[in-house]
């Protein structure tokens, strides 16, 4: 089962929602964060959510492998938790920008869904 169907699924998604992850390069990734962001740099992880009118989510999330692996963990716990992050954005959380990002609900739910996911 992939990630993301788990994650709609803890999280009781309406059915027939849905989240595509693609893997893009580093070059790929800076271009679609200058295009979502504005800014220019290299980010690990972007994600779309579109509310469908009968309440199913679709989404996009777009991970960047080359700057998960600058973040200090093994490559594969990374991009799952890069993947349970972008499927949470998706689905309407947010996190706020420095020290309370980690004391977040969000942070909190994708650390138990990645605990989850290792076992």
């Amino acid at each position: 089962m992939r990630v993301a169907d788990l994650v709609l699924g803890w999280e009781r998604a309406p059915a027939g929602s849905h989240v595509d992850i693609t893997l893009l390069s580093a070059a790929a990734m800076r271009r679609a964060n200058r295009r979502a962001t504005g800014r220019r740099g290299l980010t690990d992880v972007i994600a779309y959510g579109l509310p469908q009118p009968d309440g199913r989510m679709m989404g996009d999330v777009y991970i960047c492998p080359a700057a998960a692996a600058r973040n200090g963990v093994g490559l594969t716990e990374e991009l799952m938790r890069l993947a349970v992050h972008g499927t949470l954005h998706v689905l309407g959380y947010d996190h706020p920008e420095g020290a309370g990002r980690t004391r977040s609900r969000m942070w909190q739910l994708q650390e138990r869904y990645l605990k989850r996911l290792l076992r």
